[in-house]
C-alpha cells in the first residue's frame, strides 16, 4: 500500500476532517479526498462515512487504522536503517516562551541523548497564534494554553492563574490597577480584564508586550501587576491577589496538539517526553476552588 495514501488516511482519521488533514499535509482538500478514494478502491472497501458536517471511520476503517500506523512506522524505520546519510529529521515545536523556559532544558537534553540526529525548530509565540500555525501545517507539535476546544487539542492538565507583583508593590487608596499584560489574543489577558471588569474596579494598562521579558521588567520594578501561573513567577515577585482583594482568575487548561502526519520514533518520543514532564509540572497545583479558563 502506498505510504502517501496511508498517511492521508491516518491524518483524516485523527483530525476528523478532510480540510484539517489537508492543512497538516500541505495539500488541497480535493487532493486528500482523491487519495482516500484511491485507497478505498485499492482495498475494495469504504473507509469513512461522510456527511456535510462529519467524517467518521467505517468498521473497515477502524480495523485498518492500527495497521496503517504500524506500516508507516516500519517504513520510516526501514528508511533510517538503510540510509544513514539522509538529512536530519526536523521537528517544528511551538510553545509559549514561559513553557519553553520551564520545560525545554530537560526535554531537549533527553531527546538529544536518544535521538542526536534530530533537529528541533523551536517557535515561541502566544498560544492562539501557535494553534493557528498548527492548523495551517506550519508546526508539528504545539504546547499551548487552551482558548477553546479544538479537534486536535488534548488537555494535559490545569494551572491556576494568579495576580503577581513585586514583593514591595504598594497600591495606594483609590489608585487604578496598573496592569502589564500580553496583547489581544492572550487568554491570561482576557481573564484578567474580565475579572477586573466584573468588580467595576478602575484599571489602566501602562505596559503591553508579547514577550515575557517585556511584561516582567515593569512588574519586577514594582510598577505594575500581571497574571502568571505559580511556576512562572519572576524573581522577587509573589502572589498578591489576596493582599489587595483582587478577584479570582480560575484555571488555565494546558493542551498538546500533535500532528498525525508525523510517525517517526523520534517524534513520538518527544511527544511522550512533553506529556510526562508537563503533567509532572502540573502536579499538585490545582487550587481547591476555581473555574477552568476555556475561552478568550
Amino acid at each position: 500500500m502506498d505510504s502517501d495514501l496511508l498517511k492521508a488516511f491516518v491524518t483524516v482519521a485523527d483530525t476528523g476532517g478532510f480540510s484539517a488533514a489537508a492543512k497538516l499535509l500541505n495539500r488541497t482538500q480535493s487532493a486528500v479526498s482523491l487519495q482516500i478514494k484511491r485507497l478505498e478502491e485499492h482495498l475494495g472497501t469504504r473507509l469513512f462515512t461522510r456527511t456535510s458536517r462529519t467524517v467518521a471511520l467505517t468498521p473497515g476503517g477502524t480495523r485498518l487504522l492500527p495497521f496503517a500506523r504500524q506500516l508507516l512506522s516500519l517504513q520510516q524505520d526501514a528508511r533510517t536503517a538503510l540510509n544513514r546519510d539522509t538529512p536530519l529529521e526536523r521537528i517544528r515545536f511551538g510553545l509559549t516562551e514561559e513553557h519553553a523556559a520551564a520545560y525545554l532544558p530537560i526535554l531537549l537534553a533527553k531527546l538529544a541523548r536518544t535521538h542526536p540526529e534530530v533537529q528541533v525548530e523551536v517557535v515561541c509565540d502566544i498560544s492562539s497564534t501557535l494553534v493557528e500555525q498548527f492548523r495551517e501545517g506550519k508546526l508539528d507539535l504545539v504546547l499551548a494554553v487552551r482558548h477553546q476546544p479544538t479537534r486536535t487539542g488534548r488537555v494535559l492538565g490545569v494551572e491556576p492563574m494568579i495576580w503577581v507583583a513585586h514583593e514591595t508593590f504598594d497600591l495606594g487608596d483609590g489608585m487604578d490597577l496598573p496592569l502589564a499584560l500580553n496583547p489581544d489574543g492572550c487568554i491570561f489577558r482576557a481573564h484578567a480584564l474580565a475579572a477586573v471588569g466584573r468588580t467595576g474596579r478602575p484599571w489602566r494598562e501602562p505596559y503591553v508586550s508579547q514577550s515575557p521579558t517585556g511584561v516582567n521588567v515593569p512588574v519586577q520594578a514594582g510598577l505594575a501587576i500581571t497574571v502568571k501561573t505559580p511556576r512562572s513567577i519572576p524573581s522577587g515577585c509573589c502572589d498578591i491577589g489576596s493582599r489587595f482583594g483582587l478577584p479570582a482568575l480560575g484555571l488555565a487548561e494546558i493542551e498538546l496538539h500533535v500532528s498525525p502526519a508525523r510517525i517517526s520514533d523520534a517524534f513520538q518520543d518527544l511527544v511522550r517526553l512533553v506529556e510526562t514532564h508537563c503533567r509532572a509540572g502540573q502536579a499538585g497545583k490545582r487550587p481547591a476552588e476555581g473555574h477552568v479558563a476555556s475561552g478568550a
